[in-house]
């Protein structure tokens, strides 16, 4: 089965033409990375401008790289929830086209769960059940991940994502937008014991976590140093942030995974591409014994094959749409 797949949910417009949930014949991606690094973040209205410009080529792009002609597709999948409303509807409202004019089934596709079926690309092996950890820069969170459709949230961020701190932390060291990859680069060498910051608890529920408790300190710190005429130490700085919030994030994964009792953790999204957490979570996973999946880092961003590998078990529950599927800016992970 051929599904062509869209995802427009942030800055990254992506088309993709997977087969059969696994095998990815194309993955085109058109970043507007430069573009929103002038105002040091996601600007929603040029986001969605700049889908509308790139969708249509994209999907030419897709089929071409594919071999494959517009009567080779089965079926239309998209990422219509969550994200930048304005975003997401360019993506539903093309796809919701496409599969009219092909006369194919549309597939809708929850973002997130786009992201945990990226492991089924990277990993051939891996079925559920299992614990993923989801770690971007819109959402932190902590799945049961019950069967390739069956999901539910055991614990999640109460405020910012574990991407959102990041990239308010480099945009305060002043090395860039997005913050996930400078500061990685950053804190190479870096000491991890440097500054204390803060590692969130959030009474009676063991596997909720909190960023902007770690955020207000990194501000916080680096204004204390100016008001001082101090220079703070930026390679420490970073170093002691990733360990912070890693801190946060393994120990609740590595606790969720021993209450499941499945011996599987998988990572998803773009924060799981930090090699601090990465390296965390291998020692982790040798010392419990748990069998960790990570993706690589090509498919930590986001991507279209992602939501072509989901549509695919989607589509096989039955999971379809008509004409009348809406956008949503928010939705629940277990509800598709």
């Amino acid at each position: 089965m051929n599904i062509l797949a869209f995802e427009s949910t942030c800055d990254e417009t992506a088309a993709a033409v997977v087969r059969d949930g696994r095998t990815v014949l194309s993955d085109a991606i058109a970043s507007q990375v430069d573009m929103h690094t002038l105002y040091g973040g996601v600007v929603p209205e040029i986001a969605s401008r700049k889908h509308v410009e790139a969708i249509v080529g994209l999907a030419d792009k897709a089929l071409a790289d594919a071999g494959l002609t517009r009567a080779d597709i089965d079926a239309v999948a998209v990422s219509y929830a969550p994200g930048l409303i304005g975003a997401v509807l360019v993506g539903v409202n093309f796809a919701k086209s496409v599969a009219l004019a092909l006369d194919v089934p549309l597939i809708p596709v929850h973002h997130i769960r786009g992201h945990i079926a990226a492991n089924y690309i990277a990993h051939p092996d891996l079925e559920p059940p299992f614990v993923c950890l989801c770690v971007s820069g819109g959402n932190t969170l902590i799945a049961d991940v019950r069967d390739y459709t069956d999901m539910e949230i055991m614990g999640a961020t109460r405020d910012d994502a574990a991407g959102e701190c990041f990239d308010k932390a480099a945009r305060v060291l002043g090395i860039g937008y997005p913050g996930g990859g400078p500061m990685d680069r950053l804190a190479q060498g870096g000491d991890d014991k440097r500054y204390s910051l803060p590692r969130s608890h959030v009474e009676g529920h063991p596997l909720d976590m909190s960023f902007s408790g770690l955020k207000t300190a990194v501000l916080n710190l680096l204004h204390n140093a100016q008001q001082k005429g101090e220079e703070l130490d930026g390679p420490g700085l970073a170093a002691s942030f990733q360990a912070a919030v890693s801190d946060i994030l393994v120990p609740r994964a590595m606790e969720a995974a021993r209450q499941k009792g499945y011996g599987k953790i998988a990572v998803a999204g773009g924060v799981g591409a930090n090699s601090r957490i990465r390296a965390d979570l291998e020692r982790a996973c040798r010392k419990s014994g748990d069998k960790l999946f990570l993706p690589p880092l090509s498919l930590c961003g986001d991507n279209g094959a992602m939501i072509g590998s989901q549509g695919y078990y989607e589509y096989l529950a039955g999971h379809t749409a008509g004409s009348d599927l809406n956008a949503y800016a928010t939705r629940d992970l277990g509800l598709g």
